[in-house]
């Protein structure tokens, strides 16, 4: 009789949602069904969603995930020596992060101070500063500028690799939204705008509706921001202004 999808959801810790969500657009579709007509997954089916979900953790959105399952002069074998390459070069990067972090604590356990420099290099090229000299021009008059300029003084290496896993965090989980097909004004997607809101007000400053809508604005306006969002999820950028908005008005 094969697995049912809830079944298969908690093998894989994926939502139903989800397996629905990759059946209806042919990514995974179940070779069976119950006599009731409910979907029945075989060990193929399986076989079939954890390359899936291999692809998925290494980020190859899903249109490019089909095109390499589908593949029909694809060896499995091949499958798996690219995700071990793709593993192999992750691992190497994250070793390299935790370097970082340990470099962090035990300058700060020792009650070294870290350049700026060090401070950032646990990010790699997404320096959070890169652009500090356009705000202090954009903002630096500003009140919520200044309590921006405040905390950020008194954080440890240790809170900036903090704030950047929580904002890591936070896109995943927004990816994951888009990807169930969950629309901007829905529950979830406002509540993850809720989300991106507190997490400002934590780090830098209190952050308005008011202010959160004109943030949304630039974050479509503005290139480099629109290619931030969009670097985690194609048309991230575009969805998240809109369930910032609508998030706006239901708590306004």
């Amino acid at each position: 009789m094969g697995y049912s999808v809830g079944q298969v959801a908690g093998f894989a810790g994926v939502t139903v949602r989800t397996l629905h969500h990759y059946d209806e657009i042919g990514l995974l579709s179940p070779s069976g069904r119950s006599g009731a007509g409910h979907r029945r997954y075989d060990d193929a089916d399986l076989g079939r969603l954890q390359q899936i979900l291999f692809y998925r953790e290494l980020g190859f959105p899903l249109e490019e995930v089909a095109v390499l399952l589908d593949d029909p002069d694809a060896d499995p074998r091949q499958h798996l020596r690219r995700q071990h390459a793709l593993l192999t070069e992750r691992i190497g990067r994250l070793q390299e992060m935790a370097k970082a972090v340990e470099h962090a604590m035990e300058a700060q356990k020792m009650g070294i101070n870290l350049t700026p420099e060090e401070r950032f290099e646990v990010f790699g090229d997404k320096d959070p500063a890169r652009y500090e000299a356009e705000a202090e021009e954009r903002w630096g008059g500003t009140e919520l500028y200044a309590e921006s300029q405040r905390r950020a003084a008194t954080y440890t290496k240790e809170d900036w690799r903090r704030m950047q896993d929580e904002a890591a965090d936070w896109g995943a989980r927004y990816s994951a939204l888009m990807e169930a097909g969950e629309p901007a004004d829905g529950e979830r997607a406002m509540d993850m705008a809720e989300e991106h809101r507190e997490h400002i007000g934590r780090w830098f400053y209190d952050c308005s509706y008011e202010m959160h809508t004109c943030l949304a604005d630039m974050y479509v306006a503005d290139e480099r921001f629109k290619a931030f969002y969009d670097g985690i999820r194609p048309g991230l950028a575009e969805h998240l202004r809109d369930a910032i908005t609508a998030n706006a008005v239901r708590r306004v």
